[in-house]
């Protein structure tokens, strides 16, 4: 072959050396022909020939260079392979040369295996290949197989450079030869697609826009098989292999010659872009989409004249601050949503989260391109907001828009949520409903909801609705349908102010932390003074609407904590509805209920009756009630029953009985009407396990002594002082403490009928008593004793005279005893004896 080419290469470039380097290709020493070839090179390319004498040269030198692409030596293959490049890139016909460049090439790359080891000459292979698709072009079109052959391998060649120039070159070849490219662009796309999830973010842009060229210039057969794949890249650390699939998309929507066929299918994937986190891509996005809108306008003009025309005002209801988008946009997606919305609704339950984020804020931008044509798709779009509403993830709830409400009638989708709402108790999220139906009513207006306020209201109130979850979510829910309607309606709210204050109400009794700022906004809303007005308002539907149920409170009922709510909120308004109230307690702290419904209702009426002049007697009327109360609703529940649940019952309720005998709501006489029963019950409590129980008993006893002691008969105390005496040597020192309190004050109130003659054996034996705990190793004790035991030198001084020196004779506290007798010989003898005046309690 060089024995040929040698006299023409000599004859045309005038230089017989260049002979002699040809001959050289054929030498067996590596240098020889490293160094032939770069002598060819300078005679030849760096020589400066003419466009005409290099074509000459380059027909002669094709073959011998592309013989040494085979080279044993790499930098012989490396130099061949940069001379072909130079040459194809300056002879003005590269294009004869194909018929034995392509199968060259392809011999090099195309093959099952690699032939050319080298990472470094198979990029510079395919950028000589580049440059060939380049400057070649339609020339190409009959080595169409070749080219492919070529492309398959090297897409997915393991050096990632390699990758990019095969993608280049895959997008420069689709470009050349349209015409011919469809017929084998299929066979390009499962390489593209084991390369598109590449490592270098690199290599992943050349992959994406390889892949739009296939399939902008293939049968578009393949779109379904890439689709995947480009969904994925959406969610790309890297901004610029998401700006790439934008780019990609966008130029299908505009340009594919079937992209009317795949617009369900390619519009979620720009309209997700445009809810990117960088702005450069949502710009981007933003601007294929409007581009993507007008190009559907003009081609159907015809077909949408009458909207063109007479639609372009937007809505009376728009979110603020959203730029509406065109109508070409908005009939792209109405005219799709039939076939996007199943596909939100399966990929709002992917597993993956940033899917499902995704997801979630393509469904807020398809229903604002919707608008009013959400209502044809009502139950599949309320359905998947419900299951973005119970998702785990923060941002995804987040995304649930108030959309609904700005475009859809209130009867349409009140029809459907309320349904939900009452049948949420089967939901595992039982929350979803409420969530979109808050959603919803922040959307919608004033005028269009007022006709529909009291189904609202009468549904949110209803037990199986407000009570049917103590989830903080839950509650959180009924609290933003509330606000909903209150920043809405205003005072049109007046109408259902009883329900909506019977749904905070039961918030408030489930979360001590939410809803009490609505109850003041649904005062201000109504030009209420405060809370207590509004109770006012609504107490006596309340107090009805508490005992309908209050037969069936248990310790786990809302409505308990309801009626604490109502009392504690309600201030002196309660003192209002005292009859009322006490008709209430009759029924639930009956002995019968359930014991600690009733343990939480006697707490609360202990609190109550520490400050009763500013609540229950506000009005000064529960003093009539307050003979009632004790009789029916205390005396009841402090009946002894075994068990550790009904001994703490009896020592809230002796709490409540404390509370009451100390705000002085029961008068003398009252309390004398009940005293049998009343002292029964406090002495049989004095003998009760608990200690607190014990004292609150004692304290009773002292203030019923206090209060009426010095009108008791005679026989009524004589069966109190015992009881007394026996607490002396209770475990608990506090208890001690009070007994001899109440002691004194029993000596205190023996008056001019009880005859210290005719009753001296029970003072005889209180006085032994006594004077035995002068011996108490506690130095109190004995103090507080010798205070009673002096009260009690008033009654009957000559006995304690002589039984205090009976037990100074025993050399029982002799100095407490010498005390004592010292100041009972101070008092002045006379014939009656005068009572002491009582103590102070």
């Amino acid at each position: 072959c060089l024995s040929v080419v040698a006299p023409f290469v000599s004859m045309t470039t005038g230089n017989m050396g260049l002979v002699r380097h040809l001959n050289c290709l054929n030498e067996d020493n590596k240098a020889t022909r490293k160094r032939a070839l770069e002598a060819i090179k300078k005679e030849t390319i760096e020589k400066g020939l003419s466009g005409g004498v290099l074509q000459e040269v380059f027909s002669c030198l094709l073959k011998p260079l592309l013989k040494c692409m085979s080279d044993p030596m790499e930098r012989c293959r490396e130099t061949s392979i940069l001379m072909l490049t130079d040459f194809i890139r300056c002879v003005p016909q590269p294009e004869d040369s194909l018929v034995y460049l392509m199968p060259c090439l392809t011999q090099r790359l195309g093959g099952k295996e690699i032939i050319e080891p080298a990472e470094e000459l198979r990029l510079s292979i395919m950028e000589l290949l580049s440059l060939t698709v380049e400057v070649c072009g339609k020339q190409l079109a009959p080595y169409l197989d070749d080219m492919i052959k070529i492309l398959q391998v090297t897409i997915v060649d393991p050096c990632p450079d390699v990758k990019r120039e095969s993608c280049k070159c895959t997008v420069l070849f689709a470009k050349s030869v349209p015409e011919h490219f469809h017929m084998q662009a299929e066979s390009l796309v499962k390489p593209l697609m084991q390369s598109i999830s590449h490592q270098h973010s690199r290599v992943r842009v050349s992959v994406l826009e390889a892949t739009g060229a296939v399939v902008q210039h293939g049968t578009g057969k393949n779109v379904d098989d890439v689709l995947s794949h480009m969904a994925q890249r959406l969610f790309d650390n890297s901004p610029q292999v998401r700006k790439s699939v934008t780019i990609v998309v966008g130029d299908w929507l505009l340009n594919m010659r079937d992209r009317y066929s795949y617009f369900h299918k390619l519009i979620p994937l720009l309209l997700s872009s445009i809810t990117d986190e960088v702005d450069e891509i949502r710009l981007l996005a933003e601007e294929l989409w409007r581009k993507t809108g007008e190009q559907w306008e003009r081609e159907n003009e015809a077909d949408i004249k009458d909207k063109m025309d007479f639609l372009l005002a937007p809505p009376p209801l728009y979110p603020a601050g959203v730029e509406r988008p065109g109508l070409g946009c908005r009939e792209l997606v109405v005219r799709n949503l039939g076939r996007l919305v199943p596909a939100v609704s399966h990929d709002v339950t992917d597993w993956l989260v940033p899917t499902r984020v995704k997801t979630s804020q393509l469904l807020r931008v398809l229903l604002l391109h919707a608008e009013d044509h959400c209502t044809q798709h009502m139950q599949p779009l309320l359905a998947t907001l419900h299951v973005a509403c119970g998702d785990s993830e923060r941002e995804v709830v987040a995304n649930v828009s108030r959309l609904l409400g700005f475009f859809v009638l209130p009867e349409v989708f009140l029809q459907l949520l309320l349904d939900h709402v009452e049948a949420s108790g089967s939901s595992r999220s039982p929350w979803t409903p409420l969530m979109v139906l808050a959603a919803a009513l922040e959307g919608s207006s004033g005028p269009l909801l007022g006709p529909h306020l009291q189904r609202l209201a009468d549904t949110l109130a209803r037990p199986d609705v407000c009570q049917e979850s103590q989830q903080p979510l839950y509650l959180e829910q009924l609290v933003a349908c509330v606000d909903a309607l209150l920043t809405q309606l205003g005072r049109d709210c007046g109408t259902v102010s009883l329900q909506l204050l019977q749904v905070l109400l039961t918030v408030q009794s489930l979360s001590t932390e939410q809803a009490l700022g609505s109850v003041r906004r649904l005062c201000q809303v109504q030009g209420l003074a405060g809370v207590p007005e509004l109770y006012r308002q609504h107490m006596a539907q309340l107090l009805g609407w508490l005992l309908a149920s209050a037969r069936d409170w248990s310790g786990c009922s809302p409505q308990r904590l309801q009626l604490q709510i109502i009392a504690e909120q309600s201030g002196p308004v309660l003192g209002e509805f005292v009859g009322q109230l006490m008709a209430l307690l009759q029924v639930c702290l009956q002995p019968t209920t359930d014991p600690e419904m009733r343990l939480s209702i006697f707490t609360m009426l202990a609190k109550l009756l520490l400050d009763v002049g500013s609540n229950l007697d506000s009005q000064g009327c529960f003093g009539a009630a307050a003979e009632g109360f004790l009789c029916e609703v205390l005396l009841p529940n402090l009946v002894w029953q075994g068990g550790r649940t009904a001994g703490a019952l009896r020592t809230a309720a002796l709490s409540c009985l404390l509370a009451l005998l100390h705000g002085g709501s029961l008068t003398p006489g009252q309390l004398l009407c009940v005293e049998q029963k009343l002292c029964s019950t406090l002495l049989g409590g004095l003998e009760e396990s608990s200690p607190t129980a014990r004292l609150f008993a004692c304290r009773c006893l002292s203030l019923l002594l206090a209060k009426v002691g010095a009108s008791l008969h005679p026989d009524a105390l004589n069966k109190i002082y015992p009881e007394l005496v026996k607490r002396l040597d209770d475990s608990s020192d506090q208890v001690r403490a009070v007994a001899l309190k109440a002691l004194g004050l029993w000596l205190s109130s023996l008056g001019e009928d009880y005859h210290p003659h005719l009753y001296g054996a029970h003072l005889e034996f209180l006085f032994q008593q006594l004077l035995l705990h002068l011996d108490d190793p506690d130095g109190s004790v004995q103090e507080q004793v010798l205070g009673v035991l002096k009260a009690g030198s008033r009654v009957h001084p000559a006995l304690l005279e002589r039984e205090t020196q009976a037990a100074k004779d025993k050399q029982r506290s002799p100095a407490y005893c010498e005390q004592l007798l010292l100041h009972i010989h101070s008092l002045p003898r006379g014939g009656a004896v005068e009572p002491a005046q009582p103590a102070d309690s």
